[in-house]
């Protein structure tokens, strides 16, 4: 299992790449075969291809993220990170839960926002 602080770092360096429009370093965290859940309870993505793919059409929708609070870490293998998603004409506040391998990488990234969490 990764440090916490290991992750945490993660989680930034997700929140950087994202916003400097880098859709491969964000993919380049994630585990050959890590599943993404965005938002949680609709069918997941599979596979780093795929990741890329999702990352690469969420930034050239000008999506930006902002932290709402510090990264959080845990005592097991994830971390979690609230913060808010301005796209154009839109902004969603979530919560993202990673789960993480004992290489570091992520495996699994479920993201916690619904229909409430949404404004126009």
């Amino acid at each position: 299992m990764p440090p916490h602080e290991h992750m945490k770092q993660v989680l930034q360096t997700y929140v950087d790449a994202f916003n400097a429009s880098d859709a491969a370093t964000i993919s380049g965290l994630y585990a050959d075969d890590a599943v993404i859940e965005d938002p949680v309870g609709h069918p997941p993505l599979t596979g780093r291809a795929a990741i890329e793919e999702f990352y690469t059409n969420a930034i050239a929708g000008g999506a930006k993220l902002t932290l709402d609070a510090p990264i959080r870490g845990s005592h097991g293998d994830r971390a979690a990170m609230a913060f808010t998603v301005d796209i154009p004409g839109m902004r969603i506040r979530a919560i993202d839960v990673m789960t993480f391998n004992d290489e570091g990488k992520i495996t699994r990234m479920q993201a916690h926002w619904g229909p409430d969490d949404i404004e126009a």
